[in-house]
């Protein structure tokens, strides 16, 4: 009697189960149509080499930095966007943040379009082009910075060029702000957003980095989807350290400074932090999990059933979807002893943590202490912020995104997304719970290598839709 119980149960299970899988099927889209876009696409991709070739390189050392280049930079844009100064105010604020304010005929909220000017240092020895002469070969154009960001910098005063010469005034007022430190998280973008905050300007929607259209990222869909950030984690450098009397190498203790950084190391690498299913994680699983093949169908639809599967999957292979469901620690940086036969009176080690949206500073530094199990290995947080807010996805600002993706790169899947970097739209928690991290562009997955790497590259028709992206949103604000 019992085991036919258990098997009815079971089958009552399974059934459950597979009649979920087969709703969980797309949504019905309502279908729109969407008109060509017209605008001087070889001027854009002149204005955007011109760009390229200031070497805009950030420090976290300003000596370090060549003050010069940003100048230049700065000096070109009037030249190269007239219709935008003749139209737009224009201020520089401290630590070099941007500020074009485009004035709309109504009062309505305004939108923020973000991007940074400065870029990552180069190693030019390992580069098969000049990375600051914008070399243009194989359909694509070479140089630091192409793809972050000047390609959006250039997107959205190229949009607005274009726009302005075509007689195009906003319904409501459109701000373009850029900051010229945010690779070391330069405070560009807080001065931004203090000027809003001083004059009581709450944005309809912000726009910067994140987010692109891409392709096999997600289990078991292989079609373009532009993945849209409405959240980014928080970061925290933990350093751990050990010290002992030193001493000869000859004569050691059973547990030196090193030896017991690395049991450490070991018992965090070993124990991941937990995994949690948030609203960004959460909303693109149902958004592309009903487009996968149908074992990843199942999970994604049962996951109140398989979501330890889909742990176990992440947890073993890392990488971006283990990213998207938890805090994540990598271990960076180690020093010891200088020499190598004396034991380090003192040793560390630095770890980069990347918060989940559910977890905080606070949180995971007691997960990493109960973790290490260890009271002699000391914890010092050298940098942190904590995880953004999720912003909102049934509200305008969304649908004017996700329109203006949809028209410029047709038949892609929309989904939002948690973005596991971190960027300037984190400093906008306190304006506007509509913060949407989507750079404007499709990328291929030797592109996105590039970023931060070696021979940086966009190809030049991605360089142009970005501009008719940004046309398009300008259209609806």
């Amino acid at each position: 009697m019992i085991g036919k119980l258990i098997l009815l149960l079971l089958a009552a299970l399974v059934a459950v189960i597979l009649v979920r899988t087969a709703l969980f099927r797309p949504k019905e889209e309502k279908e729109e149509t969407f008109e060509d876009v017209e605008f001087d696409r070889d001027a854009a991709l002149r204005a955007l080499a011109a760009l390229v070739r200031c070497r805009t390189v950030s420090s976290e050392r300003r000596e370090d930095e060549d003050d010069a280049e940003f100048e230049k930079l700065i000096a070109l844009l009037p030249v190269l966007y007239p219709g935008v100064f003749r139209t737009c105010l224009f201020r520089r604020l401290e630590d070099r943040g941007l500020l074009f304010t485009w004035k709309g005929s109504e009062q309505g909220k305004p939108a923020v379009l973000m991007a940074h000017y400065d870029v990552v240092p180069v190693e030019e020895e390992n580069w098969d082009v000049p990375a600051f002469e914008a070399i243009i070969r194989d359909g694509a154009m070479w140089g630091r910075g192409t793809l972050d960001t000047k390609v959006t910098f250039n997107g959205i005063l190229s949009a607005a060029e274009n726009l302005i010469a075509q007689g195009f005034t906003p319904k409501n007022d459109v701000y373009f702000a850029f900051s010229g430190g945010e690779e070391v998280n330069g405070l560009g973008a807080v001065h931004i957003v203090d000027y809003f905050a001083e004059h009581g300007i709450e944005p309809e929607l912000v726009i910067d980095e994140g987010g692109a259209v891409v392709e096999d990222v997600f289990p078991g869909v292989s079609g373009p989807c532009a993945l849209i950030g409405i959240a980014e984690k928080g970061m925290m450098n933990l350093e751990f350290s050990v010290s002992s009397d030193g001493g000869h190498a000859s004569a050691p203790a059973p547990h030196t400074p090193v030896g017991k950084l690395s049991t450490a190391c070991a018992r965090v690498e070993a124990h991941p932090f937990r995994a949690h299913f948030t609203k960004p994680a959460l909303e693109m699983f149902d958004t592309l999990g009903r487009r996968s093949s149908f074992v990843y169908r199942m999970i994604f639809a049962n996951l109140w059933a398989f979501g330890w599967v889909l742990d176990l999957i992440c947890r073993k292979n890392g990488g971006e979807l283990n990213a998207l469901l938890r805090t994540t620690v990598a271990f960076t940086q180690m020093q010891g002893s200088k020499a190598p036969n004396v034991i380090p009176p003192s040793a560390s080690m630095v770890a980069n943590l990347r918060l989940n949206p559910d977890d905080s500073v606070r949180s995971a530094l007691g997960t990493i202490r109960a973790t290490v199990k260890d009271p002699k290995v000391g914890l010092k947080v050298l940098r942190s912020f904590e995880p953004s807010p999720i912003s909102r996805t049934d509200c305008e600002g969304w649908q004017r995104v996700c329109r203006a993706v949809s028209g410029t790169w047709r038949g892609c899947i929309v989904a939002p997304y948690l973005m596991v970097q971190c960027s300037d739209s984190r400093h906008y928690r306190k304006l506007s719970d509509r913060v949407y991290r989507f750079s404007a562009m499709d990328l291929t997955k030797e592109e996105r290598a590039s970023i931060h790497g070696n021979n940086e590259h966009i190809r030049l028709e991605t360089a142009q839709r970005a501009v008719e992206f940004f046309i398009r949103v300008m259209k609806q604000c």
